[in-house]
């Protein structure tokens, strides 16, 4: 890959100024694109999604506009959704960094801030995941 190459990277951020937590239910992103080195992030778009494009409730029956992002970042997300990411080529970042562009440039520079521990987030997460997944 060329050092010109762009890659994307979307943050989930509700307020469009602090990085949200449940990602998988998250409608508004901001999306950067950086070179391959990292060194010139920009914000190039922030995106609403409608809720059958949220993904806890997407089914890969349409375009994604967040398909083509290398990675997302936001402060939670469950097991079941970072499985699912996976499988569509897509890293899911959690992180306690709480501005979008400081976790994106973080992230890039391997130095991103670990997400905090939730343990009955965690846990309320899979019961849904596990709920979702049986009416899927």
């Amino acid at each position: 890959m060329s050092s010109d190459t762009l890659i994307r990277i979307a943050v989930a951020s509700r307020n469009g100024n602090s990085v949200a937590g449940h990602i998988g239910k998250c409608a508004d992103w901001i999306v950067f694109e950086t070179n391959i080195e990292g060194s010139d992030v920009n914000e190039t778009e922030r995106v609403s999604l409608p809720k059958h494009l949220l993904f806890h409730h997407y089914k890969d029956d349409v375009p994604h506009p967040l398909a083509d992002c290398s990675a997302v970042i936001g402060a939670s997300a469950g097991e079941s959704f970072t499985s699912k990411m996976a499988k569509r080529g897509i890293e899911v970042v959690l992180t306690a960094e709480s501005d979008p562009a400081t976790a994106v440039a973080d992230y890039l520079q391997n130095t991103l801030t670990p997400p905090k521990p939730r343990p009955i987030g965690s846990l309320i997460c899979k019961l849904f995941d596990k709920g979702h997944d049986a009416l899927s």
